[in-house]
């Protein structure tokens, strides 16, 4: 399944960009040996920023899963769709 929402594709793809940045920029502060506590405090900041944007996509991904089924109501049993919400728990468990 593909990210359908431009809007929500381009914020991801914005999201990503800024935590690749975040990441460069810890790199440099570890070369140029900064405080600890300041490496630390972006590394926090880096895994925050992570989690958020796997949330927006996860969001995205069960909305989209959730309108497949209801599409689908007709033509696939309980079975399916069971297994459809439990691949998705099964995601969200593994999200950092």
């Amino acid at each position: 399944m593909k990210i359908e929402n431009e809007i929500t594709k381009t914020q991801l793809i914005q999201r990503l960009k800024r935590i690749e940045g975040q990441l460069r920029g810890i790199q440099s502060m570890l070369n140029e040996e900064r405080d600890c506590r300041e490496i630390m405090q972006q590394l926090s900041a880096v895994q925050s920023a992570v989690r958020s944007t796997s949330r927006v996509f996860f969001q995205d991904y069960a909305a989209a899963c959730l309108a497949q089924m209801d599409e689908q109501t007709e033509h696939t049993d309980r079975f399916t769709s069971k297994q459809m919400v439990q691949e998705m728990i099964n995601l969200l468990d593994k999200t950092p």
